[in-house]
């Protein structure tokens, strides 16, 4: 069997990793920034490669025949190095791109390029936000000490924020729109920070700050590396099949 490299830690990752297990020997490697990820159902590798050099001698001496990207949206840099590795070995890389979501009448948007410019844009006068972030990315909102913040993250945020009101929550999505509804009117939620994700899992609190009338400050998303890519699962696999990467399927 072919030797496949999933980079991961999406839900697609997971669910392509699923489809290709059966015709290819694959293997899903993760960064290790969840403490405890949920199970991923072929073999697994955790931890950094050490940049595009270390993940190009991993794919040398592993023997990999293709390498898919299906890292998260916002994961600029490991897409970089994917794509450098790539390059310097003569493995194929192919990618999944979920779409950005798409704004609708009645969303109230703020559209940001950076995190730190999201904390200027929720402004001087103290405000109850909801940080709906990766934990690592949440320290930046520390020079705005007057804001009362919900912060929701999947593994514990240690150390704390370094402000004086800060509301923490420990939960994986999906995440449904009555449930996010729920959420921001029990804590009084008056503006969201979020990045433009894509998917169904974590939308519903867009949807909900819609029917809210909340405004959502979204962090657009990185440049990417241009490679073959799929929006979908299904289309990725199709993507493989039909291009026939090296006739591996």
């Amino acid at each position: 069997m072919k030797k496949i490299l999933i980079l991961g830690g999406t839900t697609e990752a997971r669910q392509l990793a699923g489809k290709l297990a059966s015709r290819a020997s694959v293997t899903l490697s993760l960064a290790g920034r969840t403490e405890s990820p949920v199970a991923q159902g072929v073999p697994t590798r955790v931890g950094g490669f050490g940049g595009a050099e270390g993940l190009a001698c991993y794919l040398t001496e592993t023997g990999k025949e293709l390498m898919i990207d299906a890292t998260h949206p916002y994961a600029a840099r490991i897409s970089a190095n994917a794509a450098e590795a790539a390059r310097k070995t003569g493995v194929p890389i192919v990618a999944l791109r979920r779409p950005g979501w798409e704004r609708v009448e009645g969303d109230r948007w703020t559209p940001v390029d950076t995190v730190g410019a999201a904390v200027q844009a929720l402004g001087t006068a103290p405000r109850r936000v909801f940080l709906a972030l990766g934990r690592q990315e949440i320290a930046a909102f520390e020079a705005a000490l007057q804001h009362q913040y919900l912060i929701r993250s999947v593994d514990p945020v240690e150390p704390k924020l370094a402000v004086p009101d800060a509301t923490y929550l420990l939960a994986r999505g999906p995440f449904h729109e009555a449930e996010e509804r729920a959420l921001l009117e029990k804590h009084h939620i008056e503006i969201l920070v979020s990045k433009d994700s894509g998917g169904a899992a974590t939308y519903g609190k867009i949807a909900a700050a819609r029917a809210l009338g909340i405004e959502v400050v979204m962090v657009r998303r990185p440049d990417l590396p241009k490679v073959p890519s799929a929006e979908t699962v299904e289309a990725l696999v199709a993507l493989i099949e039909q291009r026939g990467v090296d006739h591996f399927l």
